[in-house]
């Protein structure tokens, strides 16, 4: 008896309480930030800041409501399951961002396939050829993705329902999405390729006054900036795009600016030209989305930027923004 309730006693002792927090270090290499920032997917209150060494290594614990969350690093960011009584370990590369996130630790399955499903999500985006496959083609493409997506999911041990339900209604909805931007990538590849005669706008009113044709601009290659002022994206590139007209300026080269507001936001229109004191050639679209240009090169979503040669023939429907150093690589191919 008094054996028994030494060893009861000796137990009791060395059993802990599971932990009600993640404990999250690693080891971040050519860091972005002096911190990473935790975000969760589903509480927009939810925010953690964990500081990061001069090394790159951090360490830190979070109480967390378990589930998806995102980890930024600067500009950059991965996705990370948290879960109360984990104990992850995360290393990355910021150089090869996507390409370089691992999990370790109680809670590692699950995020390194997140971590891949992210990567595979980005190559998928990358393979240009697979747009130029015809509808049937890419839809058998896509099944064999989806094929190994599912069994990598099933082979996640533990994981609650929820979770595999909310993968799979996410991957379904990434499908559809990808089968519509194939639609549209192999529109801009075929329709409008490299080399095609470009769809025209015609009689555009011109901020500076009067009104400016597409062909008003041949002989000059022609950068053209479809915007509006209430998206965000487009107002962030602003600045780029202000850099890249002062370095070009004088060179073979107009920079457009084409508006797709509505009517009602003509007079916004005017007044984020002189309080931005945007450059270039400010144009205001005849009948917004449903303008023939737009239309006709198939823009569904902005900022858009088009480059066309000086005979008026397309050199890229869908160019780099001035905020991407691919531009600048861009301009330097065609001396510019």
């Amino acid at each position: 008896m008094i054996c028994f309730a030494i060893a009861a006693l000796t137990i009791g002792s060395c059993t802990q309480e599971p932990k009600d927090y993640v404990s999250f270090s690693g080891q971040i290499l050519n860091q972005n930030s002096d911190s990473l920032i935790i975000r969760s997917n589903t509480d927009r209150d939810f925010k953690k800041r964990i500081a990061v060494n001069e090394d790159g290594s951090f360490n830190d614990t979070l109480k967390v409501v378990n589930g998806g969350h995102y980890v930024f690093d600067g500009s950059e960011r991965t996705s990370v399951y948290l879960k109360n009584g984990d104990d992850i370990k995360l290393t990355l590369d910021t150089k090869e961002f996507d390409e370089t996130v691992v999990y370790k630790g109680s809670g590692a399955e699950v995020n390194n396939y997140l971590a891949q499903k992210a990567l595979t999500r980005e190559v998928v985006f990358e393979d240009k050829e697979s747009f130029l496959l015809s509808k049937e083609e890419y839809a058998v493409t896509l099944e064999a993705i989806e094929s190994a997506f599912i069994k990598a999911l099933g082979d996640l041990n533990g994981m609650d329902t929820a979770f595999v339900a909310s993968e799979k209604k996410d991957f379904a909805g990434f499908k559809n999405y990808l089968l519509t931007y194939r639609e549209q990538q192999f529109f801009l590849n075929t329709v409008l390729a490299e080399g095609t005669v470009s769809p025209s706008f015609v009689g555009y009113e011109n901020n500076a006054g009067g009104e400016t044709s597409l062909d008003d601009l041949k002989g000059k290659y022609v950068y053209i900036d479809v915007w509006a002022t209430w998206c965000g994206p487009c107002k962030a590139e602003i600045p780029f795009l202000k850099e890249v007209e002062k370095a070009y300026h004088g060179k073979m080269i107009e920079f457009v600016s084409l508006s797709v507001d509505d009517p009602k936001d003509y007079d916004a229109w005017k007044s984020m030209i002189n309080d931005k004191e945007l450059g270039g050639i400010q144009l205001f679209a005849d009948k917004s989305w449903k303008s023939d240009f737009v239309v006709d090169y198939k823009i569904n979503g902005i900022p858009r930027f088009i480059l066309i040669d000086p005979e008026g023939n397309i050199i890229s429907p869908d160019a780099p923004r001035p905020s991407d150093d691919k531009l600048e690589e861009l301009f330097a191919s065609l001396s510019i």
